[in-house]
């Protein structure tokens, strides 16, 4: 029986091992995806000259059947599929050879629109790490003069800090998925993903709902990742990860690729020395030397508020200038150079939290944000 124009692409989109190079040349010889799967599998012999098992009837009926219950799915649950002739399909992540035919996507941020900057790194982040996401995030926000969309596999870490870095500064984020939409994975980032989707940005994946989650979806995942940005930054990386493939994909992607460098002696810096010793990434020290590389236009300086903290009460202020002078504090610490009891300054310090004015990390340090 016929079908929808969006399942024939559908299920085009989920032929085994097609890039979109075989892709244009499967449809200019059979006139279209309806075509395609509506050719017998001799009629598809011949005008390809060579058999092949993605043309056995059988085959081809097993993913209109799938790809129409996918359809269900996509409409039920307001996503939006991207195909790769449609004139919204990211035109960055088009320029590579191995881009999927088909994303999936749920979110209103524009693929197509402002910079990209795709922020990876170890699940295993330490104060260092989620301290640079935050003041460079913050940073971009500040000082870009178009929007600046921060792209990231929503995993624990670097990931899943870049993403709230943005929400808090006020930048789209889209996270790029290794499941179809109808899970989350981490189970923990559910409410971060469903902030994202809602406010702004995306999340973006290219398996259908019915797609059996493992460990090598994680691996292809990352080319998207790289795909979708002008430039990549990691920030922490141990010897061997994930961030360290994306980084070489965005690399063969003729991506520009940066590094935060660290200690020779701290193991999750020992990626990102690697990637900058071996020329692979530039070293970064702040947004500017991004921003500088890319030679992305910045805002006007009246155009950006000088005021960071404002209306704060006198013991506010002196917090603020304490962590500012001491680069971080303790309680114990803030209570003695304040000369308050430790009940006092406990309530002081969840206030100025709440309020975004500090961020907590372990070991009960604070920060300013």
């Amino acid at each position: 029986m016929p079908y929808d124009a969006l399942i024939y692409k559908m299920a085009f989109a989920s032929l085994r091992g097609i890039n979109r190079t075989m892709a244009g040349e499967l449809l200019s010889r059979t006139g279209g995806e309806q075509a395609f799967f509506e050719l017998s599998e001799r009629q598809l012999g011949a005008m390809m000259g060579f058999s092949n098992r993605l043309f056995e009837s059988g085959y081809r009926a097993g993913l209109l059947e799938c790809a129409s219950r996918e359809a269900d799915f996509v409409a039920a649950h307001g996503i939006r599929p991207l195909y790769f002739s449609d004139d919204d399909y990211p035109a960055r992540l088009a320029e590579a050879d191995d881009a999927p035919l088909m994303l999936y996507t749920l979110g209103g941020c524009d693929l197509n629109r402002g910079h990209m900057l795709a922020v990876v790194g170890t699940r295993h982040a330490t104060p260092y790490g989620l301290d640079f996401v935050e003041r460079l995030v913050r940073d971009m926000a500040e000082n870009v003069a178009e929007p600046v969309t921060i792209v990231s596999g929503l995993a624990f870490g670097i990931d899943v800090a870049a993403h709230k870095a943005a929400m808090r500064h006020g930048l789209p984020t889209v996270g790029v998925l290794a499941h179809g939409l109808n899970m989350m994975y981490p189970a923990q980032h559910r409410q971060v993903a469903a902030d994202m989707a809602h406010g702004g940005g995306m999340l973006v994946t290219d398996y259908q709902s019915s797609a059996v989650v493992h460990k090598g979806n994680f691996v292809a995942r990352n080319r998207i990742v790289a795909g979708l940005c002008d430039c990549l930054l990691v920030v922490e990386s141990a010897a061997k990860g994930g961030a360290l493939i994306t980084a070489n994909l965005a690399s063969g992607y003729n991506r520009d690729v940066f590094a935060l460098p660290g200690r020779i002696s701290d193991r999750y810096s020992a990626g990102c020395n690697k990637l900058i010793s071996a020329n692979i990434a530039a070293l970064v020290q702040d947004a500017g030397d991004i921003i500088h590389a890319m030679n992305w236009a910045e805002k006007e300086r009246g155009s950006v508020q000088a005021q960071l903290f404002p209306d704060l009460t006198d013991e506010e202020q002196a917090v603020v200038d304490y962590i500012t002078e001491h680069g971080e504090a303790q309680l114990n610490q803030l209570t003695i150079a304040m000369n308050q009891n430790v009940g006092r300054m406990m309530s002081l310090l969840i206030d100025m939290e709440f309020k975004g004015l500090l961020l907590t990390y372990p070991g009960g340090k604070y920060r300013l944000a």
